[in-house]
């Protein structure tokens, strides 16, 4: 089992959109690292913390399950899409989205600033200086680091 934080932007789509929806689809990655981590690494079962991005207060709000293999991101093909690609192709895709499903919420926000905050953290990909990623591995023990922090 693998485990990760998925990033979103909550005025785009929140945690309570996944809760409404229960399982959704993780559309819109137009990064190749995140791209081959669906298509390469990701599996069903897999763990995912919901991580609010680009808000006043960025941080954890919930968790998830990976629900689904990787499949061709539709939205790619669809002219007027804010994440249309006119050089994707339906029968070679280049972008892949997963499936997910909501568990729960966490217990309280846990903030960028709580997770700066813990040493045991320190070496987290999420935390490293230039980590743009939106989709980030995380080690099994800073996922139960994380859980304990709630």
């Amino acid at each position: 089992m693998q485990y990760w934080i998925m990033k979103s932007e909550p005025d785009t789509y929140s945690i309570d959109d996944l809760k409404s929806f229960n399982i959704d689809h993780w559309d819109g990655i137009r990064n190749y690292q995140v791209r081959n981590f669906f298509r390469d690494t990701m599996q069903v079962g897999d763990q995912a913390f919901f991580y609010h991005s680009n808000c006043k207060e960025p941080g954890i709000v919930g968790l998830m399950e990976i629900a689904s293999e990787a499949y061709p991101d539709h939205t790619a093909f669809i002219k007027g899409e804010k994440y249309f690609d006119a050089k994707s192709d339906p029968d070679q895709p280049r972008w892949l989205m997963v499936d997910v499903k909501y568990q729960r919420h966490t217990k309280r926000k846990i903030t960028l600033g709580d997770l700066r905050n813990q040493k045991s953290l320190e070496s987290m990909r999420l935390l490293q200086r230039g980590n743009r990623l939106s989709v980030i591995p995380l080690e099994k023990k800073e996922w139960n680091y994380i859980l304990g922090m709630e």
